[in-house]
């Protein structure tokens, strides 16, 4: 599947960004827990010094629901982050998935802990993010993007769409785990 967003950093108060939000299909609030695993041994799945993934490999509990998720990042010749390419799949059990992703020789790198308010609008996923220890953050994806569409075009697309919200933001070219990371290197 190819994951084609963008986040944001929002600097609004959370009940005025929230508000703001509410003309869009309300899905529920989500609890995740992420864990970002690394392997020593395999290059590719090491952060670079940016702090930014080439591959990502995430154990994921949501809600009742636990999962295990494979990213492949893509970059343009500046380094920022385009989309990736996507897969998950669902698991039973959380503590067992993570210990045999441990045996295998991955590492936990980064844990993310998230309150996320989900609203849909006819084009997008629309993720308002409550991120511990990081701050308040936005995440729209567009829903569908076939092979053959420019994905610069589709990112001007979610661009314009989000400026359309009225929301104090500033767009991250890395993900949380990235910020994440970042932040406990300082």
């Amino acid at each position: 599947m190819k994951e084609v967003e963008i986040l944001v950093q929002v600097f609004d108060e959370k009940d005025v960004a929230l508000g703001k939000l509410k003309k869009f299909n309300f899905q529920g609030i989500k609890r995740t827990f992420d864990i970002y695993f690394c392997d020593p041994v395999r290059k590719k799945f090491l952060p670079k010094e940016d702090g930014s993934f080439k591959e990502v490999f995430r154990i994921r509990s949501k809600n009742n629901k636990k999962f295990i998720t494979h990213k492949i990042n893509h970059f343009d010749t500046t380094g920022k982050w385009i989309y990736s390419d996507e897969e998950e799949v669902e698991v039973s059990d959380f503590d067992s998935a993570r210990k045999i992703v441990e045996h295998l020789g991955f590492k936990p790198l980064v844990e993310i802990e998230n309150k996320k308010h989900v609203f849909l609008s006819e084009n997008y996923e629309i993720v308002f993010e409550d991120v511990k220890d990081l701050g308040l953050f936005l995440e729209v994806e567009r829903l569908s993007v076939s092979n053959n569409e420019n994905i610069v075009e589709v990112k001007k697309e979610i661009r314009e769409f989000i400026n359309s919200l009225g929301l104090n933001v500033k767009e991250k070219h890395l993900g949380k785990p990235e910020l994440m990371l970042r932040k406990m290197r300082k």
